[in-house]
């Protein structure tokens, strides 16, 4: 072995090299002591947080921090870095790198910085960090070749995988690898490429895995296997503060391979998401098979607690009742100019209420964990948007060390925000603790939709003061939902961040701007939802919008081109600022490619929504067409500015499969409960849109960008849902007078 190499840790890069010649880089931590993922180790035999390592073949392995949910994640993330390093795509191979965690002094020492897939921050996050991993890696091995070829680093270049010196001269990175390892590496940063020299940023690429997916070789964390491993699978309390009242397990104890049945009880000082989601009573077995034979032999009952007597319909009531009173909201979350003084004023008044169903997360793969435990370490596969989050709840129900915990990320069926939560993984933990055996824990499907943490219904009541020239110079919204942080450590005044945003649209936009939110009590769960808040907001200000259009008897995209109003920008409370130029672009270009200068002429029905996410935006055009009462939607497109693109086929994807997830929502789904009992267990309750329901296409357009990238994976969802139902309130305009838009959209699919 040739040893550790004694370096610099100046901007927390680290280098190794081991014997075979393989140059690794990564980003240091104070301590490095989290296992190397196996296809990284080769013979470098060390812990550390790695991204970097070149092989002497010449290959390039490229580590993933954060998990891959299906948005494409571990394709740019190593483009990034391979772009930087100029590696020759063809020779480059992606790993997932699992929890980074080292022991500092018993505390936990995060090695890759935050870890979260699905959450549209991973772009943002690595642009700088990744691309120095890269430049680095690209540096050393531009030093190890001039010491070999007798000329400055500086007279030369690189290019797939081989640096080249001016005579044409070449060496591979892999013959390099060994001496670059053995360099100390710059005290100074290491200059980052111009983006004239990007060859693999903003150019397209298929999907890493997408060869194993399609043949069906990409292993999920249910694929995963320890050789003594026993199954456990659920049967949860429908009431999420109730009580198990009478269980008989002699029938399912009778079956061949059922090994054991344990009760599971939530712990009430733990918040939501980290602790067992409902009281459970577990069926241990040899096999999935058995275990849900078991399971269907308990005979079981329950007993409710405050719960029993909720429902969503009497949830509507109340939220519809508080935004039509005269009641203090929750929270005042932004207040600006003098709505009342304005309203005192009104050349023009305009009314309009929106209701939204619970929705619940419905993720492909359903919620699950592979668990290996004895008193000195942990070892789990689960399907997580955010490891470093199962880690501590591990580490709770365990009480390890913090370098005694690996967590194993494989690719995960779909995360939506679900896998932000962990109550899955307790139970896992709590299980294998006692059966003192690895053990795999499954929920079956009435489980995952039955006992979820969903995202709230909401009521929004919106008032807007149009002067005489058809401006809007006030505008009032009240929301009323039950929060997602409940329970969960956010102070009172601060319940509203998961509802509501203080930046979004038209703050800023409108002088005299107010926006209330008030707070529901509920027993069922709460937590992230895919698009939050935005999805829901965007909805019903896009709708309102295009109420005062027609109201003013106006093209909504004048509307909505009115508001936005010149190029600017608008500073954001917290920092930032809102480029209305790139907002109204998107919107343009969606209304020109779908022949917006149409609309009125058109026996179809078009519909506008546009929105602002994180420093992106997004606009949608929908064109519907009614044959009788049959609904077709006849074309789809949306715009997006997401600043640099680091993968355009990449990105195109993204926002298709997130507009279709839109339409899906608005088309078919909602979660109700009767007597405190969700209805919903089954595909077939809870049905997602079949490929007849949904359009041939998703037209993308790409907006090119040059500044830092922007998250898109869910950008696309909250401009979907109130373009369809603006087109589809326009095509039956003839045929009803205005009723209440989301109840006509309803009524009609």
């Amino acid at each position: 072995m040739s040893g550790e190499v004694k370096i610099s840790r100046r901007r927390f890069l680290q280098v190794f090299a081991g014997a075979a010649g393989a140059l690794i880089v990564g980003i240091r931590a104070a301590h490095a002591e989290v296992p190397t993922p196996l296809d990284m180790l080769g013979d470098a035999l060390y812990d550390f947080g790695l991204y970097i390592r070149v092989d002497a073949d010449g290959t390039v392995l490229i580590g993933t921090r954060d998990p891959e949910t299906g948005t494409g994640v571990a394709t740019s993330l190593s483009r990034i870095i391979a772009d930087e390093m100029d590696a020759d795509w063809q020779h480059v191979r992606v790993v997932p790198l699992g929890l980074g965690v080292a022991n500092d002094n018993g505390r936990p020492r995060w090695l890759y910085g935050q870890q979260a897939g699905g959450t549209g921050n991973s772009m943002p996050r690595a642009w700088r960090d990744l691309r120095s991993a890269g430049a680095l890696a690209r540096r050393l091995l531009m030093q190890a070749a001039a010491q070999q070829l007798g000329i400055p680093a500086e007279r030369l270049r690189t290019e797939k995988s081989t640096v080249i010196a001016p005579d044409g001269r070449r060496l591979g990175y892999g013959q390099l690898a060994a001496a670059a390892a053995k360099l100390t590496p710059p005290t100074t940063p290491v200059a980052l490429k111009t983006p004239d020299r990007f060859t693999l940023i903003g150019q397209p690429a298929g999907d890493v895995d997408a060869r194993d997916i399609v043949t069906g070789l990409t292993p999920y964390s249910l694929d995963q296997h320890f050789g003594d491993a026993v199954v456990a699978v659920l049967s949860h309390c429908p009431w999420p503060d109730g009580q198990l009242a009478g269980l008989d397990s002699s029938a399912a104890l009778a079956i061949k391979g059922v090994l054991k049945v344990i009760e599971l009880k939530p712990d009430p000082s733990s918040p939501p998401g980290e602790t067992v989601i409902a009281p459970a009573v577990a069926v241990i077995a040899d096999s999935t098979w058995t275990a849900m034979q078991g399971r269907r032999a308990l005979k079981l009952s329950w007993k409710p607690g405050a719960s029993g007597r909720e429902s969503t319909a009497a949830l509507e009531q109340e939220a519809t009742a508080l935004i039509n009173s005269d009641a203090a909201p929750t929270t005042r979350v932004r207040d600006d100019g003098d709505a009342d003084k304005a309203g005192r004023k009104a050349a023009r008044r305009i009314e309009a209420t929106y209701v939204q169903p619970w929705l619940a997360h419905t993720c492909s793969e359903p919620m699950n964990c592979l668990v290996r435990l004895d008193k000195t370490s942990a070892v789990l596969y689960v399907p997580t948007q955010s490891p470093q989050q199962a880690w501590t709840v591990v580490q709770r129900l365990t009480g390890l060390a913090p370098d005694q915990i690996d967590i194993r990320v494989s690719r995960i069926g779909g995360g939506y925000g679900r896998r932000l939560d962990h109550d899955y993984v307790a139970e896992a933990v709590l299980l294998a603790k006692e059966v003192d055996k690895p053990l795999q824990l499954f929920w079956p499907r009435d489980e995952d939709l039955a006992h979820d943490y969903y995202r709230s219904g909401t009521v929004h009541k919106f008032s807007a003061v149009v002067d005489n020239k058809r401006h809007i110079v006030a505008w009032n919204q009240r929301l009323a939902s039950a929060s997602a942080l409940t329970g969960r450590g956010v102070p009172t005044d601060h319940l509203w961040t998961s509802e509501v945003g203080m930046n979004q649209l038209p703050a800023g936009l409108v002088p005299n701007y107010r926006s209330d939110w008030f707070g529901l009590s509920s027993s069922l769960p709460r937590g992230p939802h895919r698009g939050m808040p935005d999805i829901t907001n965007a909805f019903a200000v896009n709708s309102f919008v295009d109420e005062i259009a027609h109201t003013l008897k106006e093209d909504p995209l004048v509307t909505q081109l009115r508001l936005i109003g010149e190029p600017r920008l608008i500073p954001l409370q917290g920092g930032g600022a809102i480029d209305t130029a790139r907002l109204a672009n998107v919107l343009k270009l969606v209304a020109d490619r779908i022949s917006w200068k149409d609309w009125l002429h058109t026996v179809n029905g078009l519909g506008l929504a546009c929105w602002y996410v994180d420093g992106a935006y997004v606009a949608h055009a929908i064109e519907v067409s009614m044959q009788g009462e049959k609904l077709t939607i006849e074309r789809v497109v949306c715009a997006v500015d997401v600043g640099r693109i680091i993968n355009p086929m990449g990105l195109e994807g993204q926002v298709a499969g997130a507009t279709l997830d839109a339409l899906s929502s608005a088309l078919n789904l909602a979660i109700t409960v009767k007597d405190g009992k969700v209805q919903q267990t089954s595909w077939k309750d809870y049905p997602l849109a079949t490929m007849a329901q949904l359009p041939r296409s998703v037209e993308v357009i790409t907006v090119p960008g040059e500044g830092d990238p922007a998250g898109a994976s869910f950008l696309a969802m909250p401009t979907t849902a109130p373009a369809l139902a603006n087109a589809v309130f326009r095509v039956s305009a003839v045929r009803v007078r205005r009723l209440p838009l989301m109840k006509e959209l309803l009524r009609l699919l």
